[in-house]
């Protein structure tokens, strides 16, 4: 399951949809320099969130210790409701899966972006300050690299998430037919 992500958009480009909401991006934090990152379990990256009615980017780590001490850096979306969760986006501009057969040691790696857009929304919950990616059952663009897919939104979509002004049950589903582009990276 997805294990690496990276962000190569400035914080600025982040909160262009907030403003067309009306509801500008705050960053209670001071306004981050992002540049550019490939993230990992147990990095801190960002994330938005609603504070007080209004989204907020902060920084948070990636994964939060389970029950069992392992880390939780994917949660399973089906079944659940997350109307009494802090909900959060994490915004990328491509995550990563990994396949046999190894080369050296290593998997093939696979980058994942999203058709039409320069960036978009994981979206993820929030638990002792820390993240975890939503998945979902794997969309055609996913499923023959893994069983399972992270859910992610457009741009403008992502507010739907935050604020829950759409279904849950629209929001948490796999990626419709050609939403992803999928460029192997290694070998």
């Amino acid at each position: 399951m997805c294990n690496n992500f990276r962000l190569h958009v400035p914080a600025n480009q982040l909160a262009a949809p907030f403003t067309a909401t009306r509801r500008p991006l705050a960053f209670p934090e001071g306004l981050p320099n992002l540049g550019s990152a490939d993230y990992r379990i147990g990095d801190r990256a960002p994330v938005i969130t609603l504070g007080n009615d209004a989204p907020q980017l902060t920084m948070a780590s990636w994964a939060w210790k389970g029950p069992s001490g392992k880390p939780v850096f994917n949660f399973r979306s089906e079944g659940r409701s997350f109307a009494g969760a802090t909900r959060c986006l994490i915004p990328a501009d491509g995550f990563y899966e990994f396949t046999e057969p190894k080369v050296a040691g290593k998997k093939t790696k696979w980058l994942f972006t999203m058709a039409g857009q320069p960036w978009f929304w994981i979206v993820g919950i929030v638990r002792d300050g820390a993240f975890a990616m939503l998945t979902t059952a794997p969309g055609p663009d996913v499923a023959p690299y893994h069983d399972r897919q992270i859910v992610v939104l457009p741009p403008d979509a992502g507010i739907h998430w935050l604020d829950l002004s759409a279904s849950e049950s629209l929001i948490l589903t796999p990626s419709a037919l050609g939403a992803l582009n999928v460029e192997r990276i290694y070998p």
